[in-house]
């Protein structure tokens, strides 16, 4: 169960991160300094709302095992809607053929170097040894929400999900 007093928790924070997972806590920080749309701040919430889904299906070590948070960036960045087609031209990338791949890669590089005191090819070496995996991974939506309408229906595939089981 989620109580939004107790796993939410809104903070002012440095430089320019927008949010993460305290694992410790089981708490997701949103960076009220920094958020400055609905929209972003509902791509915050689902990213670190994939992070805590992580924590608890597959048992990260955060601390210890960089591919770990490796995957759960890519899986963050896949299905957040971070990567986006608008969000990325607003970025000023532009890109067709397998851009959305790059655009998961840079960012899940980026969110473990803003996390984690490793160097640079440490974090890229841990992001192409989880990639494929990772990326392939899409619970627990079953489909990467590429827009709202993708993401009612992966909202409905989930309500559906367990309904033609149950009528064996």
């Amino acid at each position: 169960t989620v109580f939004n007093d107790r796993h939410f928790s809104c903070e002012n924070c440095d430089g320019c991160v927008s949010g993460g997972f305290d694992a410790a806590t089981s708490q997701i920080v949103l960076c009220q300094n920094n958020i400055r749309q609905q929209s972003h701040m509902n791509r915050v919430v689902t990213h670190e709302l994939i992070h805590a889904f992580d924590h608890c299906r597959a048992h990260v070590d955060w601390f210890k095992n960089v591919k770990h948070l490796a995957c759960s960036e890519i899986r963050a960045a896949n299905l957040s809607g971070d990567c986006t087609l608008m969000n990325e031209i607003a970025r000023f990338k532009f890109g067709l053929k397998g851009h959305h791949q790059t655009c998961v890669r840079d960012r899940a590089i980026r969110s473990i170097l803003a996390v984690r005191k490793v160097s640079k090819e440490t974090a890229e070496k841990a992001v192409d040894e989880v990639f494929d995996t990772c990326f392939n991974d899409l619970e627990p939506f079953g489909r990467i929400p590429h827009s709202k309408a993708d993401a009612k229906r992966a909202y409905r595939d989930f309500q559906n999900r367990d309904r033609y089981n149950a009528n064996l």
